[in-house]
């Protein structure tokens, strides 16, 4: 994530309210040249400055400024410093890191903290001078809602002692929260992994949660920790590989340490955004502190779930003949068992065939002489079983990627909430053929049919920007993107990704097919980068390398279309020759079927871009204009 300095100036308008004991509720007006009044010991009205309080100065963040409180009464006077908005989305940040301690002389443009945002990692300055009394929020803190106190600052070293430890009751420290829990919910809701952490028992340290890896992401897989516990670990050092609902991506540390102790191991499927996986220490010293703490803190667990497997063992020895099963109950009438002797070991306290066999086994009992009825029903129960037996061998469970899941669940939401228009075609394909041809005879350059499909499709959409579009739900109207990209499906063995060709229509067909070869062996072995994958304008599905003449393929949101591309196919055509006689003639057609959003594409929007994708094909030629 890039690091940046900010340094706006301030344009504040608007009102800041100011309570005390000694005066009524009134209303200030603040500028950028203007001094806020706050509440002194006495009662007294004293000018405070505003220089701590940095922002961007958007009219769009007018209403995101922040509250910057002045405590009054017996406190020494002080400031306090809210968590800004350095990006007009910013809605929360994390403290990557304090650059200053408690205690420090700060000086006009010194540098507070690093403040991790939802853009980048940007630097929190001081435009005045005093000393860094309290920091309320320590370094490593995620999710801090902007506008809630930080740290707090004073103009005289002498009033440090005197600040508050916290401000109305926030201190932001994520890691203090609420342990007390009733006894119920222990028993019911599996435990996190903040309630198994006392950050009052450890030594400094820094939590490390699952990261968000792309805006879609809310769990991930712990492909495998390229670290172990104890190694030191260097800034940029990569910690962990995830693998999130697009990719697998590396997962790197902005701070250099050593990794005390690993939460979650690798392998571990479905961990939530936010879910701590991994302690870090600054001091090697530390890390045994911090595994003998976690230790003694999860040998808990085992004994709870052995209190609990006692209990269901209790519940189906109490009900153990509430349920018996058509099998058990022939083997109980042969043997002549009581059954109220037998353990139970089936769900809902129900007697099996295997308990029945165990008593039989384990008192040595013989069979009585069974009815030639009873030898009927039990072979007919022996093929029962034996059928049911081979059905359940019958399938295996495959185990879905995280890939696959999100795949899934956007494509039922296409089809869903996506009004689909389909549009087809058949276009000659022996001008493209011809084309290739040449440029690997006379030129040496090796295409593919699909680099030339993507350089035409591109042409297309820059003869009708109405099609390089998407739809605005918010807003209920179409958006004309501004660059062509162009999204190629390609099947890996997690699931399909789409890497993109960005500005498609502006680059070369060899152009175009080094950067496909590139990204499609990043998307096999699962290393695209996010900036690789995510956008698009308009998507490419092309299976012509298999028997397949034609298929309408599903809308990738928040695109609003995507082009099936099929197979190639010799097919007998008239064909107007040198002397104006139509004769018969064989021909390369292929079919084009385009899915298109109908919120999008009308007719007359669909009919042009097949008549330019036709006039492409058909003069392949001009695209090399």
């Amino acid at each position: 994530m890039a690091l940046s300095r900010l340094r706006y100036p301030l344009n504040i308008s608007r009102s800041l309210r100011l309570l005390s004991s000694t005066f009524s509720t009134r209303f200030i007006s603040r500028t950028s040249n203007s001094r806020i009044f706050s509440v002194g010991g006495g009662g007294n009205l004293r000018p405070a400055s505003l220089s701590r309080l940095t922002g961007v100065c958007d009219s769009s963040l007018k209403s995101k400024w922040i509250d910057v409180r002045y405590l009054s009464s017996a406190d020494s006077p002080h400031e306090v410093l809210g968590m800004p908005a350095l990006s007009p989305t910013m809605t929360q940040g994390n403290i990557a890191k304090w650059r200053k301690k408690e205690g420090d002389k700060i000086e006009v443009g010194d540098v507070l903290c690093e403040i991790e945002t939802d853009k980048a990692t940007l630097e929190f300055e001081s435009l005045e001078e005093g000393y860094l009394a309290k920091i309320l929020v320590p370094e490593g803190s995620k999710d801090i809602p902007v506008g809630q106190p930080i740290a707090i600052t004073v103009e005289d070293s002498n009033d440090i002692q005197n600040v508050p430890a916290s401000v109305g009751g926030e201190t932001g420290v994520k890691e203090k929260e609420p342990t007390g829990q009733n006894v119920t919910d222990e028993d019911t809701k599996p435990e996190s992994t903040s309630t198994k952490i006392n950050a009052s028992e450890l030594p400094p340290h820094i939590l490390l949660e699952m990261p968000a890896l792309s805006p879609t992401m809310n769990q991930g897989n712990i492909v495998k920790w390229r670290k172990k516990e104890g190694d030191k670990i260097e800034v940029g050092d990569i910690l962990c590989e995830i693998e999130t609902d697009k990719a697998t991506l590396e997962f790197e540390t902005l701070e250099e340490g050593y990794l005390a102790k690993i939460l979650v191991p690798e392998g571990s499927k479905e961990v939530a955004v936010g879910q701590a996986i991994a302690i870090t220490v600054e001091d090697a010293n530390d890390i045994e502190a911090v595994k003998s703490n976690i230790g003694t803190s999860l040998t808990t667990q085992p004994e709870k779930a052995t209190q609990s497997e006692t209990k269901s063992e209790v519940k189906v020895q109490k009900s153990n003949t509430t349920r018996i099963s058509p099998a058990a109950k022939l083997l109980i009438t042969e043997y002549g068992l009581d059954a109220s002797t037998l353990n139970a070991s089936g769900s809902l306290g129900t007697l099996l065939k295997g308990d029945v066999l165990s008593a039989i086994k384990s008192r040595k009992l013989s069979q009585k002489p069974a009815s030639k009825d009873k030898a009927s029903h039990q072979q007919v129960a022996a093929s029962q079983e034996s059928k049911s037996n081979k059905q359940l061998d019958a399938y295996e469970d495959f185990p879905n990627s995280q890939i696959r899941k999100v795949i899934a669940k956007r494509l039922l939401e296409s089809k869903q909430n996506t009004p689909h228009l389909y549009l087809s075609s058949d276009v000659i394909l022996d001008p493209l053929l011809f084309l290739r041809k040449d440029l690997k005879e006379q030129y040496d350059v090796k295409v593919s049919v699909n680099d030339i499909i993507i350089k035409v499709v591109a042409a297309a959409l820059r003869n009708v920007p109405e099609a390089n579009a998407y739809w605005n739900a918010e807003k209920g109207e179409v958006i004309l993107s501004d660059s062509v990209d162009i999204s190629i499906a390609v099947a890996t063995e997690k699931g399909l990704m789409t890497p993109i060709i960005k500005n498609a229509d502006l680059k070369t067909i060899s152009a175009i097919s080094s950067e496909i070869k590139e990204l499609a062996a990043k998307a096999r072995a699962g290393k695209l980068a996010p900036h690789e994958f995510q956008g698009g304008t308009f998507s490419i599905s092309n299976l012509g390398m298999f028997p397949v003449d034609k298929f309408c393929a599903i809308i990738n949101p928040p695109q609003a279309c995507i082009l099936a591309v099929g197979r190639g196919n010799k097919v007998v055509e008239p064909v107007i020759g040198t002397d104006g006689i139509e004769k018969p003639s064989v021909v390369n057609k292929l079919n084009l079927t385009l899915s298109a959003d109908h919120r999008v594409f009308d007719g007359k929007v669909g009919g042009a871009f097949i008549s330019a994708l036709q006039s492409n094909f058909s003069d392949i030629r001009r695209l090399l204009l």
